[in-house]
């Protein structure tokens, strides 16, 4: 197996028309097509293939009857080249914000618990600086800090502790998440003044997947109940997927957070079982990468989580810490 040119060698050789040619190609699967999309010559864009080709060592496309074919190797240029012009494009954005005096960019990343807190932090910054383009991912909180390791989201709301090296991150709890077994109105147990967990032993359940928080705390409930973990369970990291799964589905039971499930609960979709958990949650974080350097719309956001939560002295301590090790 050839083995790949240096990183130096391909930032040297790489030009912004490359990337733009293999996104072209990409998509419209001739060079005559990519060419014109890209303002190029015909030969001029085979040219500029030829050099990306030589710059990476390998085959990015293949010629076939029906016009070019993406290698594999192919597919992951042209994923990078559009995450780079993606980049640039906020770059730009973020740029031009800052010249004018207000706007920027803000890319917040939370899970599903997490957004009624969200949600009123975000209009509270939009309406200080109707001028920021903001980005919301929902993610799982793994996902969430991965995509902080690559510098992809500004901050995240989720728990730190579900990475084998959380100091890796500046984290601030911000809020205690309560816990509930929910289900449709119309399910059989939803009648019961008082429920155990051995009463729910026999339900079917939809369960997050296996060492996510919520499971991990649910198969703990299960453990020091002396029961057997529910066979054969639905598995998701939805919390959306489940509360609808739930409204189609009259037997079928699942632990949520309550701050997701309550506007449902409060429109008769769903209904809260009267069950007492033993075991508490982890608390949702605000967290940053440790050392990245927090935008004016970043510390914007952040000061409006904590007005949310009436965090503000631990929120300037937070930042201030921050602040002296940058």
């Amino acid at each position: 197996m050839p083995a790949l040119p240096s990183l130096t060698s391909i930032i040297s050789r790489l030009r912004m028309r490359h990337l733009r040619l293999l996104i072209a190609l990409h998509e419209h699967g001739t060079v005559q097509k990519a060419a014109e999309a890209v303002a190029l010559t015909q030969p001029g864009a085979t040219k500029a293939l030829g050099e990306i080709e030589s710059t990476l060592g390998v085959q990015l496309f293949k010629r076939t009857h029906r016009g070019l074919e993406t290698t594999e190797m192919g597919l992951c240029a042209v994923r990078y080249a559009r995450l780079i012009n993606t980049d640039l494009a906020h770059f730009h954005e973020e740029m031009e914000g800052i010249l004018q005096g207000h706007g920027g960019r803000l890319s917040v990343g939370l899970i599903m618990g997490a957004v009624p807190i969200l949600s009123a932090a975000l209009a509270r910054v939009q309406h200080l600086q109707p001028a920021i383009a903001i980005e919301v991912v929902e993610d799982t909180s793994a996902r969430l800090l991965r995509l902080l390791d690559h510098g992809r989201l500004d901050v995240a709301i989720c728990r730190s502790r579900v990475n084998q090296m959380p100091h890796l991150y500046d984290s601030l709890a911000i809020h205690d998440e309560e816990l509930a077994v929910i289900c449709h109105p119309e399910n059989p147990l939803a009648n019961q003044a008082h429920l155990t967990l051995e009463d729910l032993a026999q339900a079917p359940w939809i369960v997050y997947p296996a060492n996510m928080p919520m499971r991990l705390l649910l198969e703990r409930e299960f453990h020091e109940a002396n029961l057997q973990f529910p066979l054969y369970p639905i598995e998701t990291a939805s919390a959306f997927t489940t509360m609808f799964m739930l409204q189609h589905d009259r037997v079928s039971v699942s632990l949520m957070a309550m701050d997701a499930a309550q506007p449902f609960c409060d429109a008769g979709m769903l209904l809260r079982l009267p069950l007492t958990l033993h075991s508490r949650s982890e608390s949702y974080e605000l967290v940053t990468r440790k050392g990245a350097s927090l935008s004016p719309a970043t510390r914007l956001f952040m000061h409006e989580v904590a007005q949310a939560g009436n965090l503000q002295p631990d929120m300037q301590a937070y930042l201030e810490a921050i602040q002296r090790r940058l």
